[in-house]
């Protein structure tokens, strides 16, 4: 069977997976009186949002697992690879998971600390590592200006930065509704036309499955948002996106591909430098996105804007190295 249809095929499942079992989760969290808690320091107008349902990217990340793995298995491809990929999803998301129940539980805006969620995004990150090596996969990392590193600590080192740094700068771009959502579209759509070309079917799967799960996810995701996906959909999202890359072999090429995300978590290391070296702010508020929100800019705006962006990002790469 073609392997465009194979990783259609994947998408329909994830998409109807989502589109079934997402409104019953709305459901169950507005009859439990469970929703987010709004930052007090984020916009105020954003306090209006208080008490929409979350967590809903539980139900896209687990239905684009279900569906890579059996359709790969349909197709007798399952391999260390896919488990990685399932692994990187479904690891982060466990970990968003722990950090929005207990943001729930506990009725406040903190869910787990900054150190343990950076331990536990490592220890997957680690363990991803372990199975790569049994594999005997090939490690070897284009370095500017220093050529190919074939390292294994080197790249160990890259994996872990790679990860937890992309797991977290999508987690800073959930800050509007529906902006992670169509920036992630976007960005696995890229590397699922990538896959295809490299005919890497258990990626391409992967890559489907996903975007699958957040069309279905963005219909009730977009402004007036009757869910958020909560970190646990954010992370996972994030993990996903660094393994892709790097089990793609082009790690280098999120940077642009997932250019938005790069932009909203740098906003926010300014921002921390300036002010505390100078006591003056760079942006407005951080991440980015609140920044031209303050300016005025609605969110429909915000999200245009930057979706467009993150396209820009994505042909770019495709034409000049893809």
């Amino acid at each position: 069977m073609n392997n465009m249809l194979i990783s259609i095929i994947a998408l329909v499942s994830s998409l109807a997976l989502t589109a079934i079992f997402l409104p019953w989760l709305i459901i169950f969290m507005r009859s439990h009186h469970e929703g987010q808690e709004i930052r007090d320091e984020g916009p105020k107008w954003h306090q209006k949002k208080s008490g929409t349902p979350t967590m809903g990217g539980t139900i896209f990340v687990l239905a684009a697992a279900i569906s890579t793995i059996w359709v790969l298995a349909w197709q007798g491809n399952i391999n260390k690879t896919v488990w990685i990929l399932v692994i990187s999803l479904l690891g982060y998301g466990v970990i968003g998971f722990l950090d929005d129940g207990i943001k729930l539980f506990y009725k406040r805006n903190l869910g787990l600390r900054a150190w343990q969620k950076l331990a536990l995004q490592i220890i997957i990150a680690i363990v991803i590592v372990l199975i790569a090596n049994s594999d005997n996969f090939k490690f070897a990392l284009y370095i500017p200006f220093l050529g190919v590193v074939t390292s294994v600590v080197l790249f160990t080192i890259f994996i872990i930065f790679w990860l937890v740094g992309f797991s977290n700068a999508v987690n800073l771009s959930d800050g509007l509704d529906g902006l992670a959502t169509g920036l992630s579209i976007v960005a696995y759509g890229t590397y699922a036309y990538i896959a295809y070309k490299q005919n890497n079917l258990a990626i391409l799967v992967f890559c489907m499955s996903i975007i699958g799960g957040l069309i279905s996810f963005f219909i009730f995701n977009h402004k007036p948002a009757k869910i958020f996906m909560g970190d646990a959909g954010s992370l996972a999202l994030g993990g996903g996106l660094a393994a892709v890359s790097i089990f793609l072999n082009r790690p280098w090429s999120l940077l642009l591909i997932g250019i938005v995300f790069v932009c909203e978590t740098t906003s926010v290391i300014l921002q921390v430098i300036s002010f505390q070296t100078t006591g003056k702010r760079i942006f407005k508020m951080t991440p980015i996105h609140h920044h031209f929100e303050m300016l005025g800019w609605s969110e429909w705006k915000v999200d245009i804007v930057f979706w467009i962006v993150g396209l820009i990002g994505s042909i770019l790469y495709l034409c000049i190295w893809g």
